[in-house]
């Protein structure tokens, strides 16, 4: 499997990822396990986690992942691993995660605190990547990044990275950290894929231009390109079938944003694509996400082994320009289908 450099840092990763969030609440950890193994069987070697998985967070399984996580690496060997993992944003943003009681902050209190948690739980002793889960553009960077700073120095965190972020917090940051002589973010994982390419629009070029790598989540927009809500189902055990059954207004909104009348619409056309190639829509869309050249990793998720397949398969995938074009031409006609 391909490997790719992390921003400007020391670290190179496969070019598929292996994410976590599902781990602990959509399967259990006999399944997470066998998961994890088929994916570094595979040749992926880069695990992302957060401190608040498995989702929808609870603060009965706040951590529960990242636990997860640090019995399973115990049986193998940790240098051979690429390690990630985040803090919580801000308490009184648009969400407040069930770390810290109910006042989680990015300052370098709530920031060490959160670190050596996750060493804990992970079972080891270093991060290769540590990312803010979401910013808090109110308060002063320099207090965030110092704090992340002073932990690459010590050596317990390789690389620093950012997630959800806007063009001007990414700018911001970097300009602080070259300002003050501080690390600089490396990363950025934000949601990108066929059903949501506003990364295009101005992030893509900051990456380019400050070398900084994205981590795109949710190639397969939350499950909804491979069709499984199209004809207006709502699969049994489906994160978005759950959301909009029983989910808070939060969660329902969030579900209405992926599952909708252009995004579906958009699935259709891109399931026909596939079809044209002989290829499993699923290898047609991770092939299309790590195609791109701000993208260092691809990260996906599962909650059974054998949906690793088709993910897997797109390693060794290069759409043509042809393909390439009738994906843009649905974007075109089908313009930003999750707002």
């Amino acid at each position: 499997m391909q490997q790719n450099r992390l921003g400007g840092s020391a670290i190179v990763v496969s070019e598929i990822c292996m994410g976590t969030m599902t781990f602990g609440t959509q399967c259990d950890q006999q399944e997470s396990f066998r998961i994890l193994d088929k994916a570094a069987d595979a040749g992926i070697d880069f695990f992302d986690t957060a401190e608040v998985y498995p989702v929808p967070p609870s603060a009965d399984t706040a951590g529960l992942t990242e636990q997860w996580l640090g019995e399973w690496m115990a049986r193998r060997d940790r240098e051979s691993m690429i390690i990630a993992t985040k803090v919580a944003g801000a308490a009184h943003g648009w969400w407040n995660p069930p770390v810290r009681g109910g006042k989680a902050a990015l300052d370098r209190h709530h920031i060490r605190k959160a670190l050596e948690g996750s060493l804990r739980r992970l079972k080891t002793d270093y991060i290769d990547l540590y990312q803010i889960h979401w910013t808090d553009h109110g308060m002063r960077a320099e207090d965030t990044l110092g704090a992340l700073d002073e932990l690459v120095q010590e050596g317990k965190v390789r690389a620093i990275g950012v997630s959800n972020e806007t063009s001007y917090g990414l700018m911001k940051s970097l300009w602080t950290s070259d300002r003050c002589g501080m690390t600089r973010f490396d990363t950025i994982q934000n949601n990108f894929s066929i059903n949501n390419r506003r990364f295009e629009d101005e992030l893509a070029e900051v990456c380019r231009r400050e070398q900084v790598s994205l981590l795109p989540y949710s190639p397969l927009a939350g499950g909804v390109l491979t069709g499984k809500y199209n004809d207006g189902k709502l699969p049994e055990g489906a994160r978005f079938s759950r959301y909009f059954r029983s989910g808070p207004p939060r969660q329902k909104e969030m579900a209405a944003r992926f599952v909708n009348e252009k995004s579906l619409k958009t699935s259709e056309h891109l399931i026909g694509i596939a079809k044209e190639i002989d290829m499993d829509v699923v290898t047609l869309a991770a092939a299309w996400s790590k195609q791109h050249d701000f993208v260092a990793s691809t990260i996906v998720g599962a909650t059974h082994a054998d949906q690793l397949d088709p993910i897997i398969a797109a390693a060794d995938v290069t759409l043509d320009d042809e393909v390439l074009k009738k994906i843009n031409d649905v974007s075109e006609s089908l313009l930003y289908p999750m707002g």
